[in-house]
């Protein structure tokens, strides 16, 4: 009988869940992250070790030789990047796709909607008629409007533009200077830090009455909103939020567009991605 495997890779960590063939769980694994675009070898351990945990909870009934795996992973849009994560994997067969689309197939199944996923990065996804439309997911540098980082981004910047005298100074750009030692503390954390790293600030923006967090937040607001209005194009489409900070958007933007629960999770949608790879 045949095994499935779905991973849920992101930036922050990695899910597993191997499944038979009536759809039922056998076993799941954690990790750590996996943007197959920011850390491939880091991004290919976390995979293996989540896969290890999972098979060794569904009693060892298969090798990961064995199985057909479905990938849905933050940076599988980058070039090439597949293909070298394909080389370091054993399974018997594979399909990588972004965490987008795996957010898309677990969420809506087959209906029509717009998925915003946001959590340390951020995309966005509509599907139709069973067709879908990704936009964003281009990573910190160039993109991830509303994550986690790009929120933790902001208050470092916005901490050195107090140093520097173009904004006030508040109380949390002030603690968060005095806990980085400084201005140098905060480029020095800038030049090593990963997404996730920057993210962890995130939690300390949303829900601050300082006024510099509120400021942040309302851009992030208009920046999502940006991108689901783009998806809608003509009929308007509910609007699935997921992630860590998905229900901070649902909150700030239910009036504008109708709010949809998930049908199911990004590991629901690998899983499906893994029964279309064997």
């Amino acid at each position: 009988m045949p095994l499935f495997l779905g991973i849920d890779g992101g930036g922050t960590g990695c899910r597993a869940a191997v499944a038979d063939s009536f759809g039922r769980i056998l076993g799941t694994g954690v990790a750590g992250p996996a943007n197959i675009a920011s850390d491939l070898a880091g991004a290919s351990q976390s995979i293996l070790e989540a896969t290890k945990q999972a098979l060794a909870e569904a009693g060892g009934l298969a090798a990961p030789a064995d199985l057909m795996a479905g990938l849905g992973l933050a940076g599988a849009n980058a070039a090439g990047v597949a293909d070298r994560l394909r080389e370091t994997l054993p399974f018997a067969r594979l399909r990588i796709e972004t965490d987008a689309v795996a957010a898309v197939k677990g969420a809506l199944g087959g209906d029509d909607g717009i998925v915003a996923a946001l959590g340390t990065g951020s995309v966005f996804a509509s599907q139709r008629g069973g067709q879908i439309r990704q936009i964003g997911g281009w990573g910190l540098v160039l993109g991830d409007d509303g994550s986690g980082a790009r929120l933790g981004r902001g208050l470092l910047a916005a901490a050195l533009g107090a140093v520097d005298g173009y904004r006030a100074m508040t109380p949390l750009l002030a603690e968060v200077l005095r806990e980085q030692g400084g201005a140098e503390g905060v480029i020095a954390f800038s030049l090593r830090a990963r997404p996730a790293e920057f993210a962890a600030l995130a939690p300390r923006i949303v829900g601050s009455r300082d006024p510099v967090a509120q400021e942040l937040v309302a851009e992030a607001v208009e920046d999502v909103a940006r991108s689901i209005a783009l998806l809608q194009g003509g009929a308007p489409l509910p609007v699935t939020y997921l992630g860590g900070l998905g229900p901070t958007y649902a909150t700030r933007l239910g009036g504008r567009w109708a709010v949809r629960e998930p049908l199911g999770s990004a590991l629901d949608g690998a899983l499906l991605l893994a029964r279309e790879a064997a």
